[in-house]
């Protein structure tokens, strides 16, 4: 190396150092944010989602999940984004197939879910035979172009499935603001209907992913009256994501035999303990959809009423199912390094504890606390007071993990900062919060917040 290099070389490197004297100085939770998003660098890079982005260091591995009877999927590349991937899924189901949905509260919702809510509404969802979902355009905020957008995709889907436009249920995530071409769906349709086949539920999970770093799946089997039913879904979610509903898509199938009212009353359950109990980031997306399909092809009877008690073990075989999807949600948040359980007791009642549950799992301050490994139950007593819910300050205890940490409102004195420190090098947490003024509890599951998630947004739409 030569002498000017070395020199131009040693003023770099100085330059460097001072920068991060000063980032130190000035921000400490820089630092933090830092040391957190360092944890995944040697991760490998992801397939289907957005070029670049490395794999969760939460990611779980892809479930083996049965083909649901009465339900076909393919996959293709309709050419939403700009590079080679997949981003369009239809599924084909059999007649006769009933649906539920649940929908984001956003007060712009996006072309797709007012389609969905029109069609599944009142007394609909009787007889639902395809479902497309494209990714890479989120078809919201787009005005009447956006909705006959996606009318006319559930026409020409409808004419090649012989069935009604209003048999046809749509979702679509990506980019607000832009109308989705219906053409590239349109031109999509004859290598759609060659390649519908059984199962395959990875490439479909694969196809729907944005800034997702993994495919999510869940599958479980339950018994309705001696006999086995399946229950497979797919999901995909990684950012803008918070309660009522997660930002997400999630897709459920079941070839049990439901009515329309049953597949409302417990997705409607069950979306509460799951899908809106988590949070990566506090925002909620225009896109928000979980839909629940029954094919009822498995053999086992109808059920019509929600009360019946045929349904115990379905019912919570499902929640199984939609639990594990919201919490891959979380594991994929956005930069994620740790995944952590945020639990409330003792609020004056469930809805309290989950407002204080949500305060603590959605504030940058204790977020990035996690990210940097620092057990700052400041923090914890801060996101706990701000929400003007009923605590007693001399009662308050917090826990990190099996560590406690304050206790009647103030530090505990058993407070082991070495035992502490270990703890939260953890990858997966638990913050316990008892608040000391009644019975009621909640629990939300949430991640860290590091540079990771700042430069996955900061070029979101190149």
């Amino acid at each position: 190396m030569s002498g000017g290099s070395q020199k131009s070389g040693g003023v770099r490197q100085g330059a460097k150092a001072v920068g991060q004297t000063l980032e130190r100085a000035l921000d400490p939770l820089t630092s933090a944010i830092k040391k957190a998003s360092g944890q995944k660098a040697g991760a490998a890079p992801a397939t289907p989602g957005k070029p670049g982005l490395a794999v969760s260091p939460l990611a779980v591995p892809f479930p083996r999940m049965k083909p649901i009877a009465g339900v076909e999927v393919a996959v293709a590349r309709a050419g939403f984004y700009k590079h080679d991937r997949p981003d369009l899924v239809v599924f084909r189901l059999a007649e006769g197939t009933t649906a539920a949905g649940v929908f984001t509260r956003h007060k712009i919702g996006s072309a797709p879910v007012d389609w969905c809510k029109r069609q599944l509404g009142g007394t609909g969802g009787d007889d639902v035979r395809a479902l497309v979902i494209n990714a890479g355009c989120a078809n919201a905020f787009t005005g009447r172009p956006g909705a006959d957008a996606a009318r006319r995709t559930a026409s020409e889907v409808a004419k090649r499935f012989d069935c009604r436009q209003r048999d046809v249920l749509l979702a679509s995530t990506g980019v607000i603001g832009v109308v989705l071409d219906d053409r590239k769906i349109t031109a999509k349709l004859p290598e759609i209907s060659q390649g519908l086949k059984p199962g395959h539920w990875d490439e479909a999970a694969g196809a729907i992913m944005t800034t997702d770093t993994f495919p999510k799946g869940a599958y479980a089997e339950a018994e309705i009256e001696g006999v086995k039913v399946r229950i497979a879904g797919i999901a995909k979610g990684s950012g803008m994501i918070a309660p009522d509903m997660a930002t997400m898509l999630g897709f459920v199938f079941t070839d049990a035999a439901l009515s329309p009212g049953v597949l409302r009353s417990l997705l409607s359950l069950h979306v509460r303990s799951t899908f809106n109990s988590v949070t990566v980031d506090g925002d909620t997306s225009t896109n928000d959809t979980c839909l629940l399909f029954a094919t009822g092809q498995s053999g086992a009877p109808r059920i019509g009423r929600v009360g019946d008690r045929r349904l115990a073990d379905f019912s919570a075989k499902l929640e199984k199912v939609l639990l594990s999807l919201a919490h891959q949600l979380v594991r994929d948040g956005e930069g994620a390094t740790k995944f952590v359980k945020v639990q409330v007791s003792g609020a004056a009642s469930p809805a309290s504890a989950r407002k204080i549950a949500k305060s603590i799992a959605e504030s940058p301050l204790v977020k990035t606390a996690i990210a940097g490994e620092d057990a700052n139950w400041g923090r914890i007593v801060m996101a706990v007071g701000k929400t003007e819910e009923p605590v007693s300050r001399d009662r308050l205890a917090i826990r990190f993990g099996p560590h406690l940490a304050a206790v009647d409102g103030a530090p505990a004195p058993s407070y082991d900062e070495g035992k502490m420190s270990a703890y939260m090098k953890r990858p997966e947490l638990e913050i316990s919060v008892d608040v000391g003024v009644g019975r009621g509890h909640a629990a939300v599951w949430t991640c860290d917040l590091t540079k990771g998630y700042i430069e996955i947004n900061g070029d979101y739409r190149s």
